[in-house]
């Protein structure tokens, strides 16, 4: 059986920077947003494990699990405009 290797994300540098960016200011609507969003992203993504180790760490931080972020980030949504509209069809920013 052939050696497994890890797949390299297309937005990993990117991505990078906004795991980073959460580390340093902690909690807020927008960050429990970002947060949830990579989640999603990186799930069962066979590679990146260093933003998945650090997404793991920010729930440890914060003090959840993945079901209350999701839990959380849904009501955030519910309640107001995270993400400004990218684009004069109303596309979210949020890829």
């Amino acid at each position: 059986m052939a050696e497994h290797l890890d797949q390299q994300h297309p937005l990993a540098t990117k991505d990078r920077a906004v795991v980073d960016r959460l580390l340093q200011e902690g909690q807020s609507d927008k960050n429990l947003a970002e947060l949830a969003r990579l989640r999603i992203r990186y799930q069962n993504f066979p590679g990146a494990r260093t933003i998945q180790k650090d997404l793991d760490l920010l729930l440890i931080q914060w003090g959840m699990t993945e079901t209350e972020l999701f839990d959380r980030t849904r009501a955030i949504h519910a309640a107001k405009l995270v993400y400004k509209p990218r684009n004069e069809r109303g596309e979210d920013d949020w890829s």
